[in-house]
């Protein structure tokens, strides 16, 4: 697959695992970002030591993306365009924990237990699907694509009536095989409705992720973070269980002998569930930090200005990290691994995405106890154009 890959360096894959010619590159190298005039000199960390300190150095290196002409957010002095306002990945301390702070209503224990019931009943809706579509059938279409949308529209508290336009909207936004025109539209049609529902809220609040915010925080998380936080909910988390779901069961049935996990207690699929999540590492890379001074690590310089993309599937298979990172083994205690991140910026909604997968993989052993590839000499169809790895899809048979 990585052969002659022409895709930035940090996104090639080979199968499960990173590309020959990224796991080559070194623990800190100095790359180059685009071609001829626009160019960019650039810095690739792999290590996990080295995208730990990266990542959780909030003092040096910035998440801010570099704006001009814009703006300016509420008074701050922060200039932001539309489109990252609310989006967390794009705000430096102190400002970042303010917003967390505001959000954190939506993301509590009780509120993600509250939510499992509902996983539970759109899986088991998806595997009723499944079954009658028929052996074979087609994971990714039928499963994989389907529940992380409609469970984060519960999250957000979207109307079920509403639900297939909205998750519409967004995969129409997110989808690169349409134009930029009618990809912009439907970003416009999908925060138009955000904000008529953020409004709607606000005079009665509900019980998804907005109207736990608005009731306790009010005015104070305006409509445009409110906005912008669900649009990174949606397009985050969309992809990223997707590519979850669809390259864990591949991983899980070419090893077969590492399903018993979801067949066991919660605790052993939890155990599970974290060795996949890392094993896979489906985001290539969170957003590139960019030096706020001249920094020293791992014995190099990155100036002032610079950036840094940071490699979360290198640095989760890092041999300093785990001695065998490149086998998947189930039962292992689970490491301090970066697939969602490091530092403040860790993924606010990690919790939910757990327990979604722990549900999904459970209930399809329980459900397909004989599930197998329908033809296991085809070739794999890798997702390569999103911004989280996966698959576009997986026969199965029973």
């Amino acid at each position: 697959m990585s052969g002659d890959d022409a895709r930035p360096l940090h996104i090639r894959r080979d199968g499960f695992g990173p590309a020959e010619e990224l796991r080559s590159a070194g623990t800190l190298t100095q790359i180059t970002i685009g071609e001829g005039a626009g160019a960019e000199t650039s810095w690739l960390a792999a290590g996990h030591a080295v995208v730990r300190q990266v990542l959780g150095d909030h003092q040096r290196f910035s998440n801010r993306r570099r704006w001009h002409d814009q703006d300016e957010v509420g008074g701050t002095g922060i200039f932001r365009p539309r489109e990252l306002v609310g989006n967390l990945m794009d705000y430096d301390l102190p400002e970042h924990p303010r917003m967390r702070q505001k959000l954190m209503p939506g993301f509590t224990l009780r509120r993600i237990r509250r939510l499992q019931p509902y996983i539970e009943q759109i899986v088991a809706d998806r595997l009723d699907a499944m079954e009658d579509e028929g052996s074979p059938a087609d994971l990714i279409e039928l499963l994989a694509d389907e529940v992380p949308g409609a469970v984060l529209c519960e999250l957000i508290g979207v109307p079920r009536d509403d639900r297939a336009t909205f998750t519409q909207l967004c995969h129409r936004h997110l989808d690169p095989s349409l134009s930029q025109r009618k990809r912009a539209a439907a970003g416009e049609a999908f925060s138009r409705y955000l904000l008529a529902m953020i409004a709607t809220q606000r005079k009665e609040p509900g019980e998804g992720l907005i109207g736990a915010v608005v009731a306790e925080h009010g005015d104070a998380a305006t409509d445009e973070e409110l906005r912008g936080f669900c649009v990174q909910v949606m397009l985050a988390g969309d992809d990223n269980i997707s590519g979850m779901i669809g390259l864990g069961v591949l991983a899980l049935l070419q090893n077969p002998e590492q399903i018993a996990a979801f067949q066991d207690t919660d605790q052993a699929a939890d155990r599970a569930v974290d060795e996949l999540i890392r094993y896979l590492t489906v985001p290539y890379a969170p957003t590139p930090r960019t030096a706020k001074e001249d920094v020293t690590i791992a014995g190099k310089v990155i100036k002032e200005g610079e950036t840094v993309t940071c490699s979360l599937p290198m640095a989760n298979r890092d041999p300093a990290l785990l001695p065998d990172g490149d086998r998947l083994d189930v039962t292992r205690d689970p490491v301090p691994h970066v697939a969602f991140g490091h530092g403040v910026h860790h993924c606010l909604g990690a919790a939910l995405a757990r327990l979604e997968l722990r549900v999904v993989y459970s209930a399809l052993w329980q459900r397909f106890p004989k599930l197998r590839l329908a033809d296991p000499g085809q070739e794999t169809a890798y997702r390569l154009t999103t911004p989280a790895y996966g698959l576009t899809s997986l026969m199965v048979e029973w």
